[in-house]
Parts: C-alpha cells; sequence; structure tokens
C-alpha cells in the first residue's frame, strides 16, 4: 500500500471514497497545514538566535602598535558626604595681605654705648633697625655686625650708605629685614693686645639679644668687616664660630698674631659647621694687604673649605667698598 504522507493524500483517491468524504478529508488536511505553515514560516527573535549560539564571540586582534582602550572606573561620590570646595577667585579678588605703610618708612639707626671693664672707655656702636620693627612687635630678626677699618670710627659704614641701601632693598621685597649692628673699635694693636674682640663677641652681643629682638643663634649671625675690621671678621668668626654662621671679609688683611692659630681654627670646626665665607678685594689694594688675603683664600683652598672669592678692578678705598655695598647686603641677607 503506497506511503499516505500529508501530500500524497490529496491525490489518493479509493474506489470506495464519494464527494462527501473527500470533502472532509480535504477540510482536515487544511485545519493540519494551516497551523503548520504560520509555524514553519515565522520570522526567528533574534533574542532566541542569540540565545543559542553558545559560543563567545573572538575578540578582535590588536596589532603591535596599537594600545587596546581599557576603560577606567569611576565613582561617583557618596550622597551621604559632600565635598566643601574653596571658592574660586577672580584676580581681582585674590585674598593677598595688605602690605603695611612702614615698609615704605626708612628703618632707624640707634646709637649707644656698652660700659666694660675690660675696656678704658665705653664701647659706642650704632643699631641699625629695619622697617615695621617698631609696627611688628612679635617678630624677630638675624643680625649682622659689621665693622670699621683702622683710622675710622663705627659711621664709616652709615657713611658708605649701609642703612639707604638696607631700606631700598628691604623695601622693595629684594631681601628679608635683619638688625644691623656698628660697633667701634677704639685700639689699632693685635687681638692679644686688643680686647675689642672679646668684648664684642662676651659682652656686646648678648647685650644686644637682650635687648632687642634678635634670632639669637649663629645661623641668624653673621659678622664682617673692611680693611682692619675684615680682620676682626675673620679673627672672631674662626676662633669663635659657634657665635657666627658667616663671616665676610672685605680687603683682607690677615692679623699677622693670627697666622700661626687660623690652621688650627679652622681645624677645630666640625664637619659641616664652616661658616659661609666671602672674601673679595681690590686687584690694585696695597700689595702687603693683597699677599695677606690671597694666603688666607688659598689656605681655604687646600683645606677643600668652601668660600667665595673676589678679585675686583679697585684699591683699598672707600670708593671701592661703596661700589660694592649692595653685594656685601645682599650676600649677608641670601640665607635668611
Amino acid at each position: 500500500m503506497p506511503n499516505r504522507s500529508v501530500f500524497s493524500t490529496l491525490s489518493y483517491r479509493s474506489p470506495r471514497v464519494g464527494l462527501r468524504q473527500f470533502a472532509r478529508q480535504a477540510l482536515r488536511l487544511a485545519v493540519w497545514l494551516i497551523p503548520a505553515c504560520l509555524f514553519a514560516c515565522q520570522v526567528p527573535n533574534p533574542a532566541q538566535i542569540s540565545s543559542q549560539n553558545t559560543q563567545p564571540p573572538s575578540a578582535p586582534a590588536v596589532l603591535p602598535t596599537e594600545t587596546p582602550f581599557i576603560p577606567t572606573a569611576t565613582h561617583s561620590p557618596s550622597p551621604t558626604r559632600t565635598a566643601t570646595l574653596a571658592p574660586t577667585l577672580t584676580p581681582s579678588q585674590t585674598l593677598t595681605p595688605t602690605p603695611l605703610a612702614c615698609w615704605k618708612t626708612p628703618g632707624r639707626t640707634e646709637q649707644a654705648s656698652l660700659t666694660s671693664n675690660r675696656l678704658r672707655l665705653p664701647m659706642e656702636y650704632g643699631v641699625y633697625l629695619p622697617p615695621c620693627y617698631a609696627e611688628q612687635p612679635e617678630r624677630r630678626y638675624p643680625v649682622l655686625y659689621l665693622i670699621h677699618g683702622q683710622s675710622y670710627n663705627h659711621d664709616q659704614w652709615d657713611r658708605l650708605g649701609a642703612d639707604e641701601t638696607m631700606n631700598s632693598l628691604v623695601s622693595s621685597g629684594e631681601i628679608s629685614p635683619f638688625i644691623l649692628v656698628l660697633p667701634r673699635d677704639r685700639s689699632w694693636g693685635p687681638p692679644a693686645e686688643d680686647l675689642f674682640g672679646a668684648v664684642l663677641a662676651e659682652e656686646l652681643i648678648p647685650y644686644v639679644d637682650n635687648h632687642y629682638r634678635t634670632l639669637d643663634d649663629r645661623t641668624h649671625r653673621a659678622i664682617g668687616g673692611l680693611s682692619r675690621g675684615a680682620g676682626w671678621a675673620v679673627h672672631l668668626g674662626l676662633s669663635r664660630w659657634e657665635l657666627f654662621g658667616a663671616i665676610g671679609g672685605h680687603s683682607l688683611p690677615v692679623f699677622w698674631s693670627d697666622t700661626p692659630y687660623i690652621r688650627r681654627w679652622l681645624a677645630a670646626i666640625p664637619p659641616g659647621e664652616y661658616p659661609r665665607i666671602y672674601l673679595d678685594i681690590g686687584e690694585k689694594d696695597r700689595p702687603q694687604i693683597l699677599s695677606s688675603a690671597r694666603w688666607f683664600e688659598n689656605l681655604l683652598t687646600e683645606r677643600d673649605i668652601p668660600h667665595e672669592w673676589y678679585l675686583f678692578s679697585g684699591y683699598h678705598e672707600e670708593a671701592y667698598w661703596q661700589a660694592h655695598l649692595e653685594e656685601y647686603i645682599r650676600w649677608y641677607a641670601s640665607d635668611w
């Protein structure tokens, strides 16, 4: 008997089947074919297609010269915490301290004297107080001791313009303000005979620290001088190194009586504690003074002790020191 598939049923005719029976079979066939066709002709659901693909797609290859993009994780701020930001100020709103009017007012110089049992006459000295010294009573200052040359007195540095130079540099903000002390040496003998140096170190410095608002440590205390005063600066700066953090020798003649001791003084200073040293002299200075300054500079170089050495054009005279005064003041203030 032939196989009665769905499609062969319509073409098969039995001798015993009438028209009515054929109609009933055709109706049953239509009822079966319509759902089958609807199912077979349905448009596939993309979601079903995707879910049926069990193999993940392969990642695209990255060329050696390419850098794969890696997203950066970001975190939203917690809703319970709010950061408080400083307001953004325009240039006209920038919070700048109002400058004191006293910065444009010149500093003042006081004249005083110190009586000592070791001196025949009181030690006269001048004290320069920088702008705003009185207006800022809580502020303390470094101190520079400057010593004059032989045959002059303690007004020499003032005549050269030390106070005017200080006023200009401080008021313009180019250097920090400091106190300037100008002591007078009345004798011209060597340190063993002239007790000026001992009184300065042991009496004048403590007195200044007690009566003025100073920073009383060696880091904020310097000593310098010109001509004989430079000899005193080197003498005190090395023999009493614990008092001074900087030494300035301008047209330096080393005391002849100090030459046997200078090496010993240098050796006694602990490593890392050497004061800053500045030496300068005019190339046309007196031969004996020029030779003395060179001897000291060579000694520092041999011992690898840091220092600054300047051989300028000029003579052993006030015009030379005045021409370099601003350089001196800037150098002393450079670490303050």
